[in-house]
């Protein structure tokens, strides 16, 4: 396991833990860490054969339920009880089959522009990314990945960054192998049949431009959760707590506080990887 425990500001806080999307590597979490340093214990990490971690080799049949298990182990690992769990696309599909299975480790979920299965369009955009891996290859792959992640004018204006976050991507690829797993784990997902169980304070948050999964997917778990805070925005893309992050850190923020209390709390500087 490879991950990073961020000591909060506070000498006693509650924990939050972050997980990302199909990158899986911690540091996409960047634009939310000071603010969320300042109120809680944050706990960032590189999910299973991605990032710092990309050496291990996934099974064929890997599962979201794979992946939750690991974030049980380092909630174990780092003494956490329980958190205050956010999951970006990917990383909110192991917060619901966390929610489902373990319910106890987690004090709330938020969910980013995530599913409870994936409709066809998001499939279709799923199949054009396999495609362009193993027919085009890596380098193809990744200079299209900003095409799904980030609104057209946010990337006009950032292409400098793009290039660098290129270069980082293709250094740091997580390899085809573990990719296809990984998307073949997303695209089987299904928390349809248990949403309605869930108990615990859930927020979904998306934007209307996200061009990967489409907002209305955020609408219907809140439907089928009965109950769980919605939050749209009108733009920001997939990646919207990078392309707008005081707007998302703001909504985050705002759920995490109306849901404190009852969660561990660990002394500062109590904790060290």
């Amino acid at each position: 396991m490879t991950f990073d425990v961020h000591e909060s500001d506070r000498p006693w806080a509650e924990t939050v833990l972050l997980s990302s999307g199909l990158g899986g590597a911690a540091g996409y979490w960047a634009p939310q860490l000071a603010a969320l340093k300042r109120r809680y214990r944050v706990i960032t990490y590189d999910q299973t054969g991605t990032g710092r971690a990309r050496s291990t080799e996934l099974s064929v049949g890997h599962s979201i339920s794979d992946m939750a298990d690991k974030v049980i182990e380092i909630l174990d690992a780092t003494d956490t009880e329980s958190c205050h769990f956010v999951g970006h696309a990917l990383g909110g599909l192991i917060g619901l089959d966390l929610a489902a299975r373990m319910p106890d480790r987690l004090q709330s979920l938020s969910v980013v522009n995530g599913w409870a299965v994936a409709d066809a369009h998001t499939r279709r955009c799923f199949e054009i990314r396999l495609a362009l891996l193993k027919q085009a290859g890596i380098e193809a792959y990744v200079r299209a990945q900003p095409i799904f992640l980030y609104p057209a004018a946010w990337l006009a204006a950032n292409e400098a960054r793009m290039v660098q976050e290129d270069a980082h991507a293709l250094a740091g690829f997580q390899g085809v192998n573990n990719l296809i797993r990984r998307i073949e784990a997303l695209l089987r997902f299904d928390a349809s049949a248990y949403l309605p169980d869930l108990k615990l304070p859930v927020l979904l948050v998306a934007a209307k431009d996200d061009v990967l999964v489409p907002y209305t997917q955020s609408e219907r778990l809140s439907q089928a959760l009965d109950g769980g805070v919605l939050r749209i925005g009108a733009w920001g893309g997939h990646a919207m707590n990078v392309t707008d992050p005081e707007r998302f850190n703001a909504v985050l923020l705002d759920f995490l506080a109306a849901h404190a209390g009852g969660g561990t709390i660990v002394p500062f500087g109590r904790l060290a990887q």
